[in-house]
């Protein structure tokens, strides 16, 4: 049994937890920072396209996780945010001028969603954003001076201090770019959560009657998480949008707000690294199916064969398992299994009993 005691009042307000925990996150940042020294540039494209999802997941997150709105629309979110980094840099602008500024214009396009989108719950709210998504597969088509429409566009490297970062010339130094952006979004959330504003999410997530008693202006924060929420996916989109090379409309379907919303459910909503185990899960399974497929052709005779539909089957399964047995994602049973050790022999199961029935105060919304 592991007890930690606090001494300080600095321990109530600092990201982690203990001295084992903070070593903990130095070594795993210590091991992804070597990746290019120990995979392959296959897998190191894969660990790539996982913490662009990872960014985006953590972008959805404040919004779906700590605000409890709703969103099947951030595809286009990501589209507006690659198509402007990409429209910047064709202008003459420098990419580390571009690529924050394509989040802030993404930021400020989810404030004129979040306008309309206020009085809105649940799954009007869903079914709004997921008209965004399918309104801006049409935008892009129809913007075609501007966007490329159905041919798209392309977009080679970037020029960053005098080097050329490019996904298939230099994959290293492309990884090492995501992997900047992405400690730098995972501090800023964690420094966010610390603060009032980060409080007001939570708050209106768990009732919006009662944050507002408490004094938390509703309609002010669910804009500011609209905001906040989608100039992370914006730079998220600019990151797939140079990932990919070339993109068009079809690139950000409908399809891709879907998988984000199945990949923080899975990975644990309302926590940090909800985001990012849902990126694994969702980066890495269409290539363990490849290689599961290979492997069956081999074992049991026959070519592989393609099978339409399987990876969105095998992602709903998934879905479907975690919402009947495990509703707090892989994240939540990491927290069952770490506590079961931490409080060995005193742990009892309805410790993490599921909460059935909702505020009263939620009735009078």
């Amino acid at each position: 049994m592991r007890i930690v005691f606090k001494t300080d009042y600095m321990q109530d307000i600092r990201p982690w937890k203990d001295g084992y925990q903070l070593s903990l996150y130095v070594i795993l940042l210590t091991v992804v920072f070597a990746a290019p020294w120990w995979l392959d540039a296959f897998y190191l494209g894969e660990l790539t396209n996982v913490l662009i999802w990872a960014i985006a997941g953590l972008g959805l997150m404040i919004l779906t996780g700590h605000t409890g709105q709703a969103s099947l629309g951030h595809a286009a979110f990501l589209a507006f945010g690659c198509y402007a980094n990409v429209i910047l840099i064709e202008s003459g602008v420098p990419f580390l001028v571009a690529f924050p500024l394509a989040g802030i214009l993404t930021g400020i396009a989810g404030v004129t969603v979040a306008i309309p989108a206020l009085r809105l719950h649940g799954i009007y709210l869903a079914i709004f954003t997921l008209a965004l998504s399918i309104l801006m597969d049409d935008l892009i088509v129809l913007a075609e001076p501007i966007t490329g429409g159905v041919a798209g566009k392309y977009m080679g490297g970037v020029e960053i201090f005098g080097h050329l970062v490019d996904r298939w010339g230099t994959p290293e130094q492309f990884y090492w770019l995501v992997l900047a952006v992405t400690v730098l979004v995972t501090l800023g959330y964690v420094n966010l959560l610390r603060t009032s504003l980060g409080r007001s999410f939570i708050a209106v997530r768990d009732s919006e009657v009662s944050a507002q008693a408490m004094g938390i202006d509703i309609a002010r924060t669910k804009t500011v998480s609209f905001a906040l929420s989608c100039a992370v996916t914006g730079w998220a989109g600019a990151l797939m949008g140079l990932y990919a090379g070339a993109f068009n409309n079809e690139t950000f379907s409908v399809v891709i707000s879907i998988q984000l919303l199945m990949m923080i459910v899975i990975g644990g909503l309302g926590s940090i690294h909800g985001a990012f185990l849902g990126a694994i899960v969702i980066g890495f399974l269409p290539q363990f199916l490849s290689i599961a497929k290979e492997y069956a052709g081999a074992l049991f005779g026959g070519g592989t064969v393609a099978i339409p539909g399987l990876e969105f089957g095998i992602f709903g399964m998934i879905l479907i398992g975690f919402i009947l047995f495990e509703p707090m994602g892989i994240y939540g049973r990491w927290l069952k299994i770490r506590t079961w050790f931490e409080l060995f022999p005193f742990y009892r199961k309805d410790m993490f009993k599921r909460q059935k029935s909702y505020l009263k105060t939620e009735r009078l919304r």
